[in-house]
């Protein structure tokens, strides 16, 4: 390939120019060797001839193909040389805003002047763990390959990080450890990390300033090594510091600042703390007012200063020290502001006496102030001899004074940096570390002294070690590929080095000059021109003889000798030290002790005696006063270069765009100078002299197929294929070397294959066209042809149309014309016609008329003559009836007559009497002998009772006692009969006073209705407005529809948040209990067990060996019940019923326990029974049991009643309230009616169950004589038993009577009484509302209008709400209870009734005989019995050695079932401790499994499928109404009797958040390193994607090159794994609303994954990614639905990832492609659309890049739009897991236990 291939035309070139460094032009004529100029075409379109020299101007440098531009990794541009890289990291840095960017192994890092959020711990997390190269350049990438390194090679690693002042450097260091903080958290509770990362605010503060190149410029290098122990955990911490700037605290330049700590405190002055400081605004100082601004914009530094006293006190130093360091810093500003005063002399001077500045100075640091005045303006002169005072001049003075006041910051900075290593120290053996270098970069002003010297020093030290290492790098690369390599000639400093500090160097000479009692930098100016003037790195400036110039790697740099000594020597004189040292504080006086690490004296303790001698000695100097500042900086920077040697490096260089901090704006001069000085460069040209473009066998293949022919791609050896083709297409074969794995090329060979793929898709460009011209033209001519054809047909057709119409109308008229005649001549007839037929009718009409009226002349005379006719008839038949009746009256009544007299005759005969009295004989008979047999029944009778009042004669004289007993109650009834008739008496006052104030309240109502009337009119007019002003506003605002959906969703978001809340809180709780357990076992493992323990760094959080406490069944429900509930009630009428419910929980369940405790007394008597009955006869003891069980009911009865009471009270205090809360009279009355018809009602309920009370003791009485009535059998004493049967009872009833008649009595009095006091709380109650009413109507007066009606309207909706609410709750309450008693109330009766029936039959006489009872054989009830020594056997069976595939054959979830059959058994026989022990046991093993299996997916899902079971199981059986809906009968029957275990429910709820967390953690897990591979990276499409040149990508050191190129996953082996997670969820019978969760979730971890890398690869931002992804997004979809899985809702988590996919399709030109894709992208945020929108890079020349005038138009349409400001998915959230209620259809009676499982010892029951 010659050099007139590369320089043809069409060629485009770099060419130097003043303004931009490098300027783009294209080759317009073909360069031939020898031409001494080469035609170019600007930019600009104008044209230039480039002259050509063999020495000075040579060749322009080549550019790169367009398709190369914007590369993460500049080495993998073609063409490596200094425009190539100017250009790249332009085009990133402006228009894709990319500030990070690889050049081999260093990172170059722009600063942009801007906070950008690319630094949040989401994008921590997606660095986390992938190799460099793989992702986007960044900061975290770096620092990932260091953590990486570190753990894998065991070696100690460094990140250097350097550049210019204000490139950014601190805030990269601070970064890197923020990552190293979150990556590699201490394991411990130390915080280790938050401490490392809380000394950055505090070194900033005291080392960091404003400069004009930076505002926060760390004017002091720092090297902050973080420890890690063996697991990679951080555990300390040490900082190292370089060379502090102290000349900054006595001076600033124009706009600059001192350190910030100074104006923190000055900002803060006000406070109270501070008062004794005496400091003011930082104007009033000196120290802070020479740069003439004391202000930094966004600064706030009162605000900084509270920041820096937390991390003060995070890092242990107390308050007291604290204020001794702000004492010691205020002291610094007093020093500088105090007035040296000189004298007329000139050589001496003086301090005003009383003197502010210097009171306060003394004042805060505890010395001497006559001292310090003294020694201040003087200084001590010591000879062999001899001691002299001397006075100073001023200039001395003023010295002197900035000398010390730099001397203290000094020590105080050493001092803070050593207590912070102190707080960072840990005593745990480090086991590696990883260093971050924070240190100035090269730097050159226009006036360079001692600080840019030692700096650049530095840095010849740093480049030197820089470029050996990038040279090993190489070297290893090739070696590794067993390629021939030669020794790359390289730039090697350490002649420079030397020249500084080697023997008699530039160090050396100024530490001599400095011994020098009289050296001036003058001599040693001299002393350097004589000696290193034949260097070839120092040279002599023309114009001066006090400066120098050394020969840097980066630049020459012109060094001013001024102050050189005075700042190498650093002098203060030991006067001011030793009275600083006598300092009453403690602090100040150890800042400045000598040699404080070698004393053995304890701090505190040091002597305070001075001992003179008597001859003053001469002070031998100690060797760390004899060393300079340089030589002191030259022993830590070779320690330095030290600790980097023994480390693996990696580098960041810090480049700074622009001198005016402006975002985004670059400077090309600056940066070039800025890169020439950092090595970046260096490195590109060490790069360029080897092999700089690397590309893999496969990658190669893929690129340029295009180049082979079809016979070569046919070969299935792909290495072979690519030698063939390089060797066809490249002659030259050094330009290229086949390695292991990789292709190396030479710089531009790249280029050139490029060149030939574009010339070959050129020409088949070309082709293309030309046949699709050509096709396009012929179906232009056929289209032309068939539109002739077509407009020929259309023609002939129009004229043959035109001739048929022409005929049709011709017809069409001699059918009009015969028609029009035909009607006129029918017209003429018809009139015709209509003549003669009008006459004939008229005619005919006048004689039908004639006829008629003759007619009716006729009729009406009939008529007349008809009706005389009948009233003549009429009149003579009435004559004749009333003359016939009168007639036969008369007859009649002489025929009774004569008939009576017949009667009176027969009566008085005896044959009439006979005939009556013969049935009467008969009747006679028979009541004679009924008489007889009852007179013998009689006279038995008396006999008995004879007996029987013989027998009981001594009882009747007890019986009389109690008669008397009762008498005097019946007097004490009497005084209550008062009390009643008293009460009644106040009743009726009360009443009447009622009356009075009703009539009272009824006169306010009136005129309070007439206000309202008058204010409802006001109201209507300002409703019209507010009508219209909502017109006006929904005009102005359109859109704002569905605000109660909103609501809804709103309240729904709620709800799911408190849900996701509460699940994170259990999760942290978890957390917090898996630590516990961890610190438990590694106490125990050093105690009992010596040595290493190593745990699992993903060990689970469920784990957990605590047993729960005993828990009793208090008032606190289930959430999941309680949630479940709110959404079927729906979630307004939640909102509402949601406190009632909660109200009427806590009665419910009370009465609930009662039942159960009465039932189990009733159990327990039965057993009680059971055992008697095995003991003695059968006959004895089931009137034992009878009487027990009598007594048992009447207790429960009892009980029942004194409940009833209770709730009556309930309910009348209910109803006051009511009636408190209603303001009408009228309503008042409606509850008051109300109130007494429901007491009344009540206390109709007590007096039956009173009466059923005294049945059951008049029962229990019966038994008793029929006990007592047996063994008189049995004593043959008959009359005895005859006696006591038929006189006792009445006695017993008689007093059982007068016994209920008391109660009676106190019921009444007890009712008269409620009523009386519920009266006067009404009275009360209607007083306050009067007094509230007439506050009201005060209020009304003093309102306006609008407020008035507002206010009403108001409080109308708050009563109305509150009174709903009330009526609401009480209502529900009462209807509950009424619904509970009653059912109790029926299980009572029958019980009763049993009970009488039973008694009944055992009373008769012919039963004397011993009855057995037998018991029924019982079905198999569910149940599983096991003893409690078997509980440990149970769990272990069940739990601990329970494997999925031993119960896959058998009913899903089959340990759940068992274990609940086992709970229901131990609560059948009302055994709390077993329930609970049980139930503890049971969720304990459960989580040892877990953590035991913490990485095990199918353990994991059997034991949620079998948890949630089990909840399931506890809420169908628990006896709640609200699960009992789908239970068949036999599964009520099932039911929980005696235990309420709401609380396990929630505990095993809280197990199963737990363990679907950890479910969705190892699913996760197992799915992480597939995502990224099956969704961005692998051919879903075949030969779909292309593949670029890749650069640093997959050269990254963190490979393990040992195990081969990493595992590619497709989008089949990933649905392979959903497939199988689901299956093996199904199979373990999870419930389907579960699996949905699980997969929803899942599908939210494939859309974070896969969006975050997208958003962080270059690589992938392209149109054939987009392809695949969303045919990989459509595979998954079609997945969903063949599973049915699709209405769970996973789809929509993956919207995000379909929008980004259809963005980068989309076309990016025009500003409708721009509104298209703001309509479309509505699920991804602004930052995200622009992050793509820079990322898309085209895979080939033919496709344009996305202009930045179209990012622009995207970022102002959406610039309003409010969303999400984080540009990464968060990979952790978590939705809220819900278990919603599934109730089983599986009969527990029906559960096979399979033998298998070794359950021998349970007992079906």
């Amino acid at each position: 390939m010659s050099v007139t291939e590369l320089y043809s035309k069409y060629t485009r070139v770099w060419i130097p120019d003043p303004e931009e460094v490098w300027k783009g032009a294209e080759i317009i004529k073909d360069y031939k060797e020898g031409d001494s100029v080469l035609h170019l075409q600007l930019e600009d379109e104008s044209t230039l001839e480039y002259p050509l020299g063999p020495k000075d101007n040579q060749l322009p440098f080549l550019r790169n193909p367009d398709i190369l531009v914007g590369e993460n990794d500049l080495t993998a541009l073609s063409y490596l040389h200094e425009p190539a890289v100017l250009h790249n990291l332009k085009v990133r840095f402006l228009e894709s805003n990319h500030i990070y960017t690889y050049c081999g192994i260093v990172l170059v890092a722009i600063n942009p002047y801007e906070q950008l959020q690319i630094y949040g711990e989401e994008v921590i997390n997606a660095y986390s763990g992938q190799n460099m190269g793989d992702m986007d350049p960044h900061i975290f990438a770096v620092a990932e390959e260091a953590y990486k390194q570190m753990g894998r090679d065991e070696k100690n690693q460094s990140i250097i990080v350097s550049g210019e002042s204000g490139a950014g450097k601190t805030v990269s260091a601070k970064y890197a450890m923020r990552f190293f903080a979150t990556v590699g958290g201490s394991a411990s509770d130390t915080n280790v990390e938050e401490k490392v990362l809380a000394s950055s605010p505090i070194m900033e503060a005291i080392g960091n300033a404003k400069t004009t190149r930076n505002d926060n410029s760390s004017r002091f290098g720092k090297y902050i090594q973080i420890g890690f122990d063996k697991r990679y955990h951080i555990i300390g911490a040490n900082m190292r510091t370089y060379l502090l700037e102290k000349s900054r605290v006595v001076f600033q330049a124009e706009d600059e600042r001192n350190y910030h700590i100074f104006y923190q405190l000055c900002a803060s002055s006000s406070l109270s703390e501070f008062k004794d400081l005496a400091l003011t605004s930082a104007e009033d100082f000196t120290y802070t007012s020479l740069g003439e601004n004391i202000f930094i914009e966004g600064v706030n530094d009162a605000e900084d200063l509270v920041k820096t006293r937390e991390a003060l006190t995070m890092l242990g130093v107390k308050d007291v020290h604290q204020m001794s360091i702000f004492n010691i810093i205020a002291s610094i500003l007093h020093l500088g502001n105090v007035a040296i005063v000189s004298e007329r002399d000139g050589e001496s001077c003086h301090i005003n006496k009383g003197d502010p500045h210097l009171q306060h100075f003394t004042r805060l640091l505890g010395i001497e102030q006559d001292q310090m005045e003294h020694w201040l303006c003087r200084r001590k002169l010591v000879t062999t001899s001899e001691t002299y005072v001397k006075n100073m001049s001023h200039p001395q003075a003023v010295n002197a004074r900035d000398a010390l006041a730099k001397h203290i910051y000094a020590h105080l900075f050493d001092w803070i940096v050593e207590h912070i290593n102190k707080s960072l120290h840990t005593s745990t053996k480090q086991h590696s570390f990883i260093g971050v270098l924070d240190i100035y970069g090269f730097e050159t002003f226009e006036i360079n002294s001692f600080e840019q010297f030692c700096i650049n020093y530095a840095n010849e030290k740093l480049q030197q070690q820089f470029n050996s290492h990038v040279f090993k790098l190489e070297q290893e690369e090739y070696m590794k590929e067993q390629i021939p390599w030669t020794l790359i000639d390289f730039y090697d400093n350490q002649p420079c080095i030397d020249l500084i500090e080697a023997k008699l160097g530039i160090l050396d000479l100024l530490d001599e000059e400095c011994k020098v009692p009289k050296g001036t930098d003058m001599n040693w100016a001299q002393k350097l021109y004589s000696k290193h003037s034949g260097s070839g790195h120092f040279e002599k400036p023309r114009m001066s003889n006090s400066s120098f110039i050394i020969v840097h790697f980066a630049d020459k740099v012109e060094y001013q000798c001024d102050g050189f000594l005075e700042k190498n020597r650093d002098t203060v004189y030991e006067e001011q030290i030793n009275i600083l040292k006598a300092s009453q504080f403690q602090l100040v006086a150890d800042l400045f002790q000598d040699g404080k690490e070698g004393t053995s004296l304890p701090a505190g303790k040091t002597s305070k005696v001075n001992v003179r001698p008597a001859k003053p000695q001469p002070k031998g100097h100690n060797r760390e006063h004899r060393k300079t500042v340089g030589t002191q900086f030259r022993n830590s920077l070779h320690l330095l270069m030290e600790t980097l040697n023994a480390t693996t490096p990696h580098y960041v260089r810090c480049i700074k765009p622009n001198d005016f901090k402006e975002s985004f704006v670059f400077d090309s001069k600056r940066a070039v100078q800025q890169l020439r000085a950092c090595g970046v460069l260096e490195t590109i040209r060490i790069s360029a002299a080897g092999y700089p473009s690397r590309w893999t066998y496969l990658d190669f293949y893929s690129r340029y197929r295009v180049l082979m022919t079809k016979k070569e791609m046919t070969s299935a050896d792909k290495k072979l294929v690519c030698r063939n083709l390089l060797e066809t297409l490249i002659k030259d074969p050094d330009k290229f070397q086949f390695g292991k794995t990789k292709i190396f090329f030479r710089a531009g060979q790249v280029a050139y294959l490029e060149k030939l793929r574009a010339d070959k898709f050129r020409y088949a460009c070309i082709k293309i066209q030309k046949t699709v011209r050509g096709w396009l033209q012929r179906i232009r001519y056929r289209k032309i042809r068939k539109s002739a054809i077509t407009l020929q047909r259309y023609g002939r057709g129009y004229m043959a149309r035109r001739y048929a119409e022409m005929l049709r109308l011709t017809r069409a008229a001699l059918i009009c014309q015969k028609r029009y005649r035909m009607v006129r001549v029918r017209r003429e007839y018809l009139k015709t016609r209509r003549a003669v037929v009008t006459i004939q009718a008229f005619a005919r009409g006048m004689f039908i008329r004639r006829l008629y009226q003759e007619f009716m002349l006729h009729h009406k005379a009939m008529i007349i003559q008809k009706t005389v006719r009948g009233w003549l008839v009429r009149k003579k038949y009435l004559r004749a009836r009333y003359a016939a009746i009168v007639i036969q009256c008369f007859y009649r009544r002489v025929r009774a007559k004569r008939q009576l007299k017949q009667l009176k005759i027969e009566a008085r005969s005896a044959n009439h009497l006979k005939s009556l009295n013969v049935g009467m004989e008969n009747k006679i008979v028979q009541l004679q002998k009924k008489m007889d047999n009852k007179s013998k029944e009689y006279k038995t009778q008396n006999e008995q009772l004879a007996v029987a009042n013989t027998a009981l004669g001594s009882e009747v004289s007890k019986l009389q006692k109690e008669l008397q007993t009762l008498r005097t109650q019946q007097t004490a009834g009497s005084s209550l009969q008062d009390e009643l008739e008293r009460l009644r008496a106040e009743l009726k006052e009360a009443h009447a006073q009622r009356k009075q104030i009703e009539d009272e309240f009824s006169n306010e109502k009136q005129d309070l209705e007439k206000r309202v009337e008058e204010l409802q009119k006001e109201n209507s007019l300002l409703k019209k407005e507010k009508e219209e002003m909502n017109q006006r506003i929904q005009n102005s605002t359109p859109g704002k529809v569905g605000d109660a959906s909103k609501k809804e969703s709103n309240v729904q978001a709620e709800l799911d948040e408190e849900r996701s809340r509460y699940q994170n809180l259990l999760k942290e709780y978890s957390r917090l209990e898996l630590r516990y357990e961890n610190l438990q076992e590694e106490m125990s493992s050093v105690k009992f067990h010596p040595g290493h323990r190593r745990n699992p760094s993903n060990q689970s959080s469920l784990g957990s060996d605590s047993n729960y406490p005993s828990i009793s069944m208090s008032d606190v429900g289930d959430t999941d019940d309680t949630i479940q509930q709110v959404e079927e009630m729906g979630i307004e009428k939640a909102a509402m019923d949601l406190s009632v419910f909660m109200k009427l929980q806590k009665r419910v369940r009370e009465l609930e326990q009662e039942r159960k405790r009465l039932q189990t007394s009733l159990e327990k008597v039965d057993d009680l029974n059971k055992r008697k009955s095995n003991e003695s006869n059968g006959s004895d003891e089931d009137v034992n049991a009878d009487l027990a069980y009598n007594s048992l009911k009447r207790q429960e009865l009892e009980t029942e009643n004194k409940k009833l009471k209770n709730d009556l009270n309930e309910l009348r205090k209910a109803v006051a309230v009511n009636a408190s809360e209603n303001s009408s009279p009228n309503e008042l009355q409606e509850g008051y009616s109300v109130l007494l018809n429901q007491l009344k009602e009540a206390n109709e309920e007590l007096e039956v169950r009173k009466e059923e009370v005294l049945m059951l003791k008049t029962q229990i009485v019966n038994t008793t004589r029929q006990l007592e009535n047996t063994n008189h059998i049995n004593s043959n004493d008959v009359s005895e038993y005859t006696n006591n049967k038929n006189k006792k009872p009445e006695d017993v009833v008689d007093g059982e009577s007068k016994k209920l008649l008391e109660d009676q009595l106190k019921t009444q009095s007890r009712k008269h009484n409620d009523e009386l006091e519920a009266l006067h709380t009404q009275i009360e109650l209607m007083r306050n509302d009067l007094e509230k009413k007439q506050e009201m109507l005060n209020n009304f007066s003093t309102l306006s209008p609008e407020a008035l009606v507002e206010f009403s309207i108001q409080q109308e909706l708050t009563r109305l709400t509150n009174e709903n609410l009330d009526l609401k709750e009480i209502k529900e309450k009462l209807e509950k209870n009424e619904r509970k008693l009653k059912k109790q109330l029926g299980i009572y009766m029958k019980k009763v009734k049993e009970l009488e029936v039973s008694q009944t039959t055992r009373s008769r006489p012919e039963l004397t005989r011993q009855v057995t009872v037998q018991r029924k054989e019982k079905d198999f009830e569910g149940m599983l019995e096991y003893y409690k020594e078997d509980e440990a056997l149970l769990v272990k069976s069940l739990i601990t050695d329970m494997k999925p595939q031993s119960v896959s054959a058998t009913v899903p979830c089959l340990p759940a079932y068992i274990l609940f059959m086992c709970i229901r058994h131990a609560d059948y026989i009302n055994d709390d401790q077993k329930v609970h022990s049980l139930l503890t046991s049971t969720i304990n093993a459960i989580k040892k499994v877990l953590k035991k299996n913490n990485d095990d997916f199918e353990m994991t899902s059997f034991w949620l499928a079998n948890s949630s079971r089990l909840l399931h199981c506890l809420k169908q059986y628990s006896g709640d109404e609200a699960f009992m809906t789908q239970n068949t009968p036999k599964q009520n029957e099932h039911c929980l009797k005696n235990f309420d275990l709401a609380e396990y429910r929630q505990v095993l709820s809280d197990l199963s958040i737990q363990i679907y967390q950890q479910l969705i953690r190892v699913a996760e897990a197992f799915l992480q390193p597939m995502i990224v591979s099956a969704m961005l990276e692998s051919e879903s499409i075949p030969s779909l994607a292309g593949v670029k040149p890749m650069g640093y990508r997959n050269r990254s050191a963190s490979i393990d090159c040992d195990s081969g190129a990493p595992v590619g996953y497709t989008l089949q082996a990933l649905k392979r794994q959903l497939a199988q997670f689901h299956t093996t969820m199904a199979d373990h019978g999870l419930d389907p609303e579960i699996c949905q969760q699980v997969i929803r979730q899942l599908f939210y971890s494939i859309n974070a994954v896969s969006l975050n890398n997208l958003l962080l690869r270059k690589d992938v931002c392209s149109w054939s990614t987009g392809m695949q992804l969303r045919y990989n997004i459509s595979q998954l979809e079609e997945w969903l639905r063949e599973r049915n899985l699709h209405q769970g809702g996973s789809v929509s988590t993956l919207e995000p990832l379909i929008q980004a996919a259809k963005l980068l399709q989309m076309n990016k030109k025009t500003s409708q492609d721009a509104e298209a894709i703001c309509s479309l992208c509505n699920s991804l945020s602004l930052q995200q659309i622009v992050k793509i929108l820079n990322l898309y890079t085209p895979l080939n020349e033919f496709e344009e890049r996305v202009t930045v005038s179209f990012i622009r138009d995207i970022q102002n349409r959406l610039q309003d739009r409010v969303d999400n400001h984080q540009l990464l998915v968060d990979t952790k959230h978590t939705f809220p897991v819900l278990f919603p209620f599934t109730p089983s259809a599986l009969s527990l009676e029906t559960v096979h236990i399979p033998a298998s499982l070794n359950l021998d010892f349970l007992t079906r029951v």
